[in-house]
């Protein structure tokens, strides 16, 4: 048996105030297209903004349905309106932020699952990282200079 150790490195920002102006731009676009989510079932409200090389910033909210599994995070609604829209830019940053209805959520709140391989795929896509900003509705903000960082064994077109 062979031992893999697999590092990430994160930045950390104490506030909103701590972030680089550009940056603090994003996530406030990103709350407040988060109290705009559609969440009558979670109460969990989520807003994505990206950045893209364009200059373009594009934004998504969580739009639950009681169809369980058609609805859609927000990282994923503003990767695809970007993909729809601006189909050859490149998305430079992401900044996310979630909040409960029922509690305060005050630690950074990554992508789930799905939305780290839909990330994965236009990183891979663009052959450059995206820088991913995220928190919950107060607090910590954390920063990845690549999605690798939250997702190390990323699955791309490489294995088909």
């Amino acid at each position: 048996m062979k031992e893999i150790s697999i590092t990430t490195k994160f930045s950390s920002y104490d506030s909103l105030n701590e972030l680089p102006s550009d940056i603090q731009d994003l996530m406030e676009q990103a709350i407040a297209i988060r109290k705009k989510a559609y969440a009558p079932y979670s109460k969990f409200r989520v807003g994505a903004a990206i950045l893209l090389d364009n200059g373009k910033i594009v934004l998504g909210s969580n739009q639950e349905n009681a169809a369980y599994p058609s609805g859609l995070c927000a990282e994923r609604v503003a990767i695809f309106q970007a993909g729809a829209i601006y189909p050859d830019a490149k998305i430079l940053k992401m900044a996310i932020t979630a909040a409960s209805d029922t509690n305060t959520t005050s630690t950074p709140i990554p992508p789930c699952g799905g939305c780290r391989q839909t990330i994965s795929e236009y990183e891979f896509k663009q052959e450059q990282p995206i820088e991913i900003y995220f928190m919950g509705e107060i607090g910590v903000i954390y920063k990845s200079d690549s999605l690798k960082n939250l997702l190390p064994f990323m699955f791309d077109k490489n294995f088909l």
